[in-house]
């Protein structure tokens, strides 16, 4: 018992001498998942769920170091404890950045979710910052650690259950809101009849902004490969046969028009996704089509929209977004007055 002692309290030392091993550990690990999801899918797998396994070590920090000094007689110190929340913050990041990384529409509010993350992958990396500025300030704290639990949440249900996007937006939400609630609880020192009271309200203030702040977080496991439009569609390839950013509005009218769409999602993913046609900033209309996930170079679907305004000249997009209304992507074109 005394060697595994000692054995554990020189891996403790170890990591602290050279931090930055684990957050290498984690970014190559997310890379590797990131790429490998489709060809190894099982491999993929593995590595969100040693994610996951490690925000139950979290949860149940006090209980489990219990259990740990009474059968072994270890009692770890509170800065090894700490250094392990601060390890799974790092590892969870640098495994979720890439995921969000490539799904981001940078020309929309997705930017600053992604731009967070990276922020906070950042600040887990340096230690002045993050014992110094971030753990004494128990709110931004609880902040910080329920975003990088909903981060990996959002990465890691599609891979490991298949959950489709929107299913598993709704739960990663809920899981992160209702683990905040320990923290939450122990951070409000009011009397105890209005202390439920108050973190009832504060639990649901969090996970309406969360609902409300998804147009704004990318969907991490789905991204475009490609996006056209196009008045024809080649049936031989699957491809669009000229595509183009500009039209006439009589042509238009006598051709209508196609958007196409390859969307990459992991192996045995089945998705609902909408092509919203918006005019001027009006949406006109919503056409929904299923994919599969599993193809390398991305599932390819279109729709073909023939109704258009009287007057349909002007700024158009066709925006591609999940059945929640997460945004995958933006195609935008112009129509020309007819003479």
């Amino acid at each position: 018992m005394a060697k595994l002692k000692i054995r554990l309290l020189r891996l403790i030392v170890l990591a602290r001498r050279y931090p930055g091993v684990i957050a290498a550990f984690g970014f190559v690990s997310g890379v590797a998942s990131f790429f490998l999801v489709e060809r190894h899918e099982g491999f993929a797998r593995i590595i969100a769920l040693v994610m996951l396994l490690g925000w139950v070590w979290l949860v149940l920090e006090r209980v489990l170091s219990d259990m740990l000094a009474a059968r072994f007689g270890l009692r770890l110190p509170p800065t090894v404890l700490r250094y392990a929340t601060q390890m799974i913050h790092q590892e969870s990041l640098f495994f979720a950045l890439p995921f969000f990384f490539a799904s981001t529409s940078w020309n929309s509010g997705q930017a600053v979710f992604t731009s967070g993350l990276i922020l906070a992958a950042l600040v887990a990396l340096i230690d002045p910052i993050y014992y110094k500025r971030l753990a004494p300030r128990r709110w931004l704290f609880l902040t910080y650690h329920t975003l990088t639990l909903f981060a990996v949440l959002l990465v890691a249900m599609p891979l490991i259950l298949h959950v489709p996007t929107a299913r598993s937006y709704e739960l990663a939400l809920g899981i992160a809101v209702l683990l905040a609630f320990p923290s939450l609880l122990g951070s409000i020192t009011v009397p105890r009849w209005w202390r439920g009271v108050l973190v009832a309200v504060l639990m649901l203030v969090l996970a309406a902004t969360g609902w409300l702040a998804r147009l704004w977080v990318p969907p991490a496991t789905l991204r475009l490969t490609d996006m056209a439009l196009a008045t024809a569609i080649d049936d031989a390839s699957r491809a669009p046969a000229h595509k183009l950013v500009e039209i006439d509005a009589a042509q238009l009218a006598a051709q209508g028009l196609y958007a196409y769409t390859a969307i990459r999602a992991p192996l045995g993913l089945h998705e609902r996704v909408q092509h919203v046609w918006i005019h001027e900033g009006r949406e006109i209309e919503r056409i929904a089509l299923d994919i599969r996930g599993g193809r390398e170079e991305g599932y390819r679907a279109w729709t073909r929209k023939q109704n258009f305004p009287a007057d349909p000249a002007g700024r158009w997009q066709v925006r591609v977004l999940t059945e929640d209304d997460q945004m995958i992507g933006t195609l935008r074109f112009r129509v020309r007055a007819g003479e």
